[in-house]
């Protein structure tokens, strides 16, 4: 994999995940006639047209899209959903450059199990952004198939670092990581929701409520992404002892709230495996 803006660049389904990675790479300076798209429908493909300068096509006007997209394509992303994309594999292997890098963005779906659908050494490497990459404050790990080298994480970490920050993991951490990149930002504005009806409770005005709660997590947030910045030094700053803070912060700790956290994420994690073994078959069992 290349690493400069003379790469091909093929994005296979451009959803909300997909377009993140597209919009930012386009920020970085990578070239838009370097980057073709596919989407199901002909509307979605002249939104996206219009907004980045693309070359987009509908795989709802022409069957042969997703083919014609990757040919002479170095990077490949694949970004339809996770049931889709085994046959979406299958379907460009004839076409797929055998220098080229099949990236996919889909939870729950093995390298292996893309590596069954492709040419043998094929290339694959699993990514699990989250939806703050569309702002390019995002979280994407990168994990490596049987056939990926050194130097291919490294492009791929360089290709996708316009949307976040890119971690390299075993790929049997990625469930876990999910568990807190993937999901947590829901974990947030739960977290914001929840703020809000509380605030509706002590009188506050419903609008005002959840305006002053979403402001104060999304500030919150921005301090956690200081240079060096520490949660538990944070929070301990604004906690005074004896205080109102303080009283706040017991009262979860004794109704277990980092407990309740920490099953969320177990439960998260074991229906990520659930569904790896769903879509994998009966061959999993």
């Amino acid at each position: 994999m290349t690493t400069d803006n003379s790469q091909r660049i093929a994005f296979l389904g451009c959803g909300s995940m997909n377009e993140s990675i597209l919009a930012g790479l386009l920020a970085a300076g990578t070239d838009p006639s370097n980057v073709t798209a596919t989407v199901r429908r002909p509307e979605r493909a002249g939104e996206l047209r219009a907004r980045h300068g693309v070359t987009v096509l509908a795989t709802g006007d022409d069957e042969g899209a997703n083919t014609r997209a990757i040919r002479g394509a170095d990077v490949v992303i694949l970004g339809v959903k996770p049931i889709g994309i085994v046959p979406l594999a299958r379907e460009i292997a004839p076409a797929l450059a055998p220098s080229a890098v099949v990236v996919s963005v889909a939870a729950a779906v093995t390298t292996a199990m893309i590596e069954g659908a492709l040419p043998k050494g094929q290339a694959v490497i699993r990514s699990m952004p989250n939806t703050p990459s569309r702002l390019g404050r995002g979280v994407l790990s990168i994990s490596a198939g049987s056939a990926v080298s050194t130097e291919l994480m490294a492009g791929a970490r360089n290709l996708l670092e316009s949307a976040g920050t890119v971690v390299e993991i075993p790929e049997e951490q990625v469930d876990a990581l999910s568990a807190i990149s993937g999901s947590g930002p829901a974990y947030a504005f739960y977290l914001a929701e929840a703020m809000a009806a509380a605030g509706v409770e002590l009188g506050l005005d419903a609008d005002l409520s959840a305006l002053i709660a979403r402001e104060t997590v999304a500030g919150a947030g921005f301090m956690l992404a200081e240079e060096g910045a520490d949660a538990t030094a944070l929070r301990r700053a604004v906690t005074s002892p004896h205080g109102t803070t303080q009283s706040a912060i017991e009262t979860f700790e004794r109704l277990g709230l980092a407990r309740v956290v920490a099953d969320g994420a177990h439960a998260a994690t074991a229906r990520a495996a659930e569904i790896t073994r769903d879509l994998a078959g009966p061959a999993s069992s």
